[in-house]
C-alpha cells in the first residue's frame, strides 16, 4: 500500500493518539506526577492501522513517584514512528507537581515538565511512498532537537478527576534546509487537553468509569474521546470508547496482583479508512507496575 503525505504542508503536528489515555496521564499533564503516592511505571505500546504498510506504531515510558509530602516527580519518553522509520520522534520530559489540599476529601495538583523533541525525517527512503509525479527537495532532518516545556493543573478525589494541561508551550517550525526557501515541512503547534473521570459505585462488586478527553489544538478540529468501562471485584474492567468523527474501541483491564495492572484495546475507524481491506484495526496494549506501599494497611485500589 502506498502512503500519499504532504511533506511540504504539513502545518500541524498532532500528539500521539491513545485510546487508554486514562491510564497515560502523565504523558498530557505534569500535575498527575506522582499522585498515586508510590512508583508507577507504566510501558504502552499502539500498533495503528495493523495491515498498512508504514502505517503509525506509538511506545511510552512514564515513571512517576513521591519526592515528599507534597511533592511528585514524573519522567516520560515518548516515540513516535510512521512509514517504517522514514518519521520518527521521540519526546523526553521530566515532570514535577506540588498538591494542596482543596478539601476534606480533595487534593489539587500543579505541573511543571521540561523536555524536548527529537525529530528526524529521512526523505531518501521517501521513493516507495510516493507517486513517481511527485519530487521531494528538502534535506533530511536528523534527529533536530527542539526544547520545550508545558504546565497543567490536576483535581482529584478518591473517585473523580478534572485535569487541564498545555504539555507543550513553544511552537517549532521545521523549515526544509535550503537557504533561500522559508517554507517549514512540519509545524508543531500548542495542543490543550482537558481530561476527567469518575467513578459510580453500582454494588458492592460492580463500578461504573466513565472518563472524557478532549484536545485542542490551533487550526484542527476540536478531538473528544469518551470512554466507559465496568469494573468488577476491583479486578477486571470491560469497556468502549468513542472517538468523535472517528471510531469506535473494545478495552479491557486485568488487575493482576498489587504490582501488575494489564490492559488491552481494539480500534476500528469510522471513517473511510476504516472501511478499506487493507485496515486491520488499531491494537494497543500496556502493563502497569507500581511497587506496594511500605504501611501495614490494607490494599486498596486507586482508580485513577
Amino acid at each position: 500500500m502506498i502512503i500519499l503525505i504532504g511533506f511540504h504542508e504539513l502545518h500541524a503536528q498532532q500528539d500521539a493518539q491513545y485510546t487508554q489515555y486514562m491510564y497515560n496521564t502523565n504523558t498530557i499533564n505534569p500535575a498527575y506526577a506522582g499522585s498515586r503516592r508510590v512508583l508507577s511505571i507504566t510501558a504502552l505500546h499502539r500498533s495503528q492501522w495493523l495491515g498498512l504498510d508504514g502505517a503509525p506504531t506509538t511506545q511510552t515510558l512514564n515513571i512517576s513517584f513521591p519526592g515528599g509530602k507534597r511533592i511528585g516527580l514524573a519522567a516520560s519518553i515518548l516515540n513516535d514512528e510512521i512509514l517504517n522509520g522514514i518519521k520518527t520522534e521521540t519526546d523526553l520530559k521530566a515532570s514535577v507537581s506540588y498538591t494542596i489540599k482543596a478539601g476534606e476529601q480533595s487534593k489539587l495538583a500543579f505541573g511543571l515538565n521540561f523536555g524536548g523533541n527529537l525529530l528526524s525525517l529521512n526523505f531518501s527512503e521517501l521513493e516507495g511512498f510516493i507517486d513517481e509525479q511527485s519530487s521531494i527537495t528538502a534535506s533530511n532532518i536528523d534527529k533536530q532537537f527542539s526544547p520545550n516545556f508545558g504546565a497543567g493543573i490536576y483535581y482529584y478525589t478518591d473517585k473523580f478527576y478534572l485535569g487541564f494541561s498545555a504539555p507543550d508551550f513553544l511552537e517549532t517550525e521545521y523549515f526544509d534546509g535550503s537557504a533561500a526557501s522559508t517554507s517549514y515541512l512540519i509545524s508543531e503547534r500548542i495542543g490543550l487537553h482537558l481530561i476527567t473521570g469518575k467513578v459510580f459505585d453500582l454494588n458492592q462488586n460492580l463500578q461504573f468509569k466513565p472518563t472524557l478527553l478532549l484536545r485542542a489544538v490551533i487550526g484542527t478540529p476540536l478531538k473528544a474521546d469518551f470512554s466507559a468501562n465496568f469494573l468488577m471485584n476491583e479486578t477486571f474492567a470491560l469497556g468502549a470508547a468513542y472517538r468523535w468523527g472517528s471510531g469506535i474501541s473494545a478495552l479491557s483491564s486485568f488487575q493482576i496482583n498489587e504490582q501488575f495492572l494489564l490492559g488491552i484495546a481494539y480500534d476500528r475507524e469510522t471513517t473511510a479508512i476504516g472501511n478499506t481491506s487493507f485496515n486491520a484495526g488499531s491494537f494497543e496494549l500496556f502493563l502497569r507496575f507500581e511497587l506496594p506501599e511500605t504501611c501495614n494497611c490494607t490494599w486498596k485500589p486507586r482508580f485513577f
